[in-house]
């Protein structure tokens, strides 16, 4: 079952239309709690398709998940981190296993973790980004004095 926010990025729809949609009747879905959940049966139907695109690819299907914590790191490295890890899961690679990330920075122990779910190819593809970014000398994380803001532990 798709969530409204994943229905309006396969349609290009705001998330707003396609609440307007579920209130007038016009895509069917199920309330679960305080949100919608839409069945792929009720997404073919609103755009007259035999088979939705996230299910076009057929067979076995796997979604990893992963938790990465990086030491040694201040806010301001954590926030271009954030941002180089987001931009790097909204590539666009695998639209059949959208990424989804989430960060969290703990400034009491200057500590980072992102936590990334989806599929195989696209974590690995994000994954590699990281590594390189961590390990590199390319000055992606240092900060202006020009010490390195981020020793990368990963787990």
């Amino acid at each position: 079952m798709y969530s409204v926010e994943q229905v309006a990025d396969i349609l290009g729809l705001h998330v707003r239309t396609v609440r307007g949609y579920i209130r007038s009747g016009r895509l069917g879905a199920t309330r679960i709690g305080k949100q919608y959940r839409i069945t792929p049966a009720d997404l073919d139907a609103l755009t007259g398709r035999s088979q939705s695109p996230l299910r076009q690819g057929g067979g076995a299907t796997a979604e990893v998940s992963s938790i990465v914590q990086v030491d040694g790191v201040d806010r301001a490295t954590a926030d271009r981190l954030s941002t180089l890890v987001l931009a790097g899961a909204n590539n666009g690679y695998d639209l059949a296993h959208p990424l989804r990330v989430q960060t969290v920075h703990d400034e009491e122990r200057n500590r980072m973790k992102i936590v990334i779910l989806g599929g195989t190819a696209a974590t690995a593809n994000l994954l590699r980004l990281l590594d390189a970014v961590l390990d590199g000398a390319d000055g992606l994380l240092t900060r202006r004095d020009g010490l390195l803001a981020g020793e990368a532990g990963d787990a």
